[in-house]
């Protein structure tokens, strides 16, 4: 039984054309003197991106902890929308290495989406030196956990004005922005304009090996490269894997191709009598009882997802060939009423 692997858009496998520009990259020491490809693919995202500079990063977990290390002081308070990527899956660090207390906004706008008057009034008016400071808000572009939805530039703007007006920075983690803008029809510029940080990662969808970039202004892009060193990722002959990631950017205008799969998983499962939203983008939520005994029974057909809180999440790329979710629908059929079905007290063997 071949199996099917909704897991994430990390599985990708570098292509053939990724691994021939590995092995001809110019590469030189970006510790001591800056690794030629790896300066070209910062500077390359940094101009996609509407910014002036920009940073490699081995993951994006530390790019977002290096921009909240620029943005926060010890004891600082952080918004962000529930159930964001930097509150609940990067092991603390935000608080633990950036000293940030990170506060949940509800989802009052939406799907992943805080509304604006309520970011308004979670954010307090300076007061004695012994209250407590707001001094970021985080996004994120697509929501992961809320199903990949978008954030549009006028939704960002918006936020990102109210904070600014109340004094706060914004850092954007925009792990899978070009996913937003393909869907959106808007551009990678304008969606980050308004961010003062944004990160954006390279094995999501695209399909690099590895690799994030953080952007902003010049100064603050010179001292994350100071805050990287420090947390262990200045890296050598970098333009080895820099030179899949320039590759990998060829890629986005193709995105559509990946939510496509997706939203014909959705219909499919809505066919067979799931409550699933529509996907804006390569990720579907599917609601289910009992998520731990859902994500056993798929197991067991080969079908491979995680789970997310009362839900199975599955993730289109651009591995998972069109074939596949049609497979997936096939195999997840007989389990239907399995998957809908409420027990009542001891739950039978299975």
């Amino acid at each position: 039984m071949n199996i099917l692997d909704f897991r994430s858009d990390t599985l990708t496998r570098p292509t053939p054309e990724m691994r021939a520009a590995m092995a001809a990259a110019e590469v030189g020491d970006d510790v001591l003197d800056r690794d030629p490809t790896l300066d070209r693919l910062e500077r390359h995202v940094a101009e996609l991106l509407g910014k002036e500079a920009g940073l490699w990063v081995p993951t994006g977990c530390m790019a977002n902890l290096i921009a909240l290390m620029l943005h926060v002081k010890r004891g600082d308070r952080v918004l962000a929308p529930a159930r964001a990527h930097v509150l609940g899956s990067e092991l603390g660090t935000g608080a633990w290495l950036a000293g940030g207390m990170f506060e949940a906004l509800a989802w009052e706008d939406g799907p992943g989406k805080p509304a604006p008057l309520q970011l308004w009034k979670a954010i307090p008016e300076p007061g004695a030196y012994y209250t407590l400071r707001t001094t970021l808000l985080c996004l994120e572009n697509t929501h992961n956990f809320a199903g990949g939805t978008c954030l549009t530039a006028l939704e960002t703007k918006t936020l990102a004005d109210l904070a600014h007006t109340k004094g706060l920075k914004v850092h954007l983690d925009g792990a899978r922005l070009w996913h937003a803008s393909v869907a959106l029809g808007q551009s990678l510029s304008d969606l980050a304009q308004e961010a003062d940080t944004v990160s954006v990662c390279l094995s999501k969808g695209l399909g690099a090996p590895m690799g994030s970039l953080l952007c902003a202004t010049r100064d603050l892009i010179e001292e994350g490269r100071r805050i990287r060193k420090m947390l262990g990722g200045g890296v050598r002959q970098g333009g080895v894997v820099a030179a899949a990631g320039l590759e990998a950017l060829a890629y986005i205008p193709r995105l559509g191709e990946d939510h496509a799969k997706a939203k014909r998983l959705a219909d499919g499962l809505s066919a067979l009598g799931f409550s699933v939203a529509a996907p804006e983008t390569n990720i579907v939520l599917l609601p289910v009882v009992d998520a731990p005994l859902a994500h056993r029974h798929l197991e067991d057909t080969g079908v491979r997802t995680i789970p997310v809180g009362n839900a199975l999440r599955f993730i289109a790329h651009r591995d998972l060939p069109e074939p596949a979710v049609d497979e997936a629908l096939e195999r997840i059929k007989p389990l239907v009423e399995k998957l809908q079905t409420t027990w009542e007290g001891t739950r039978p063997m299975i």
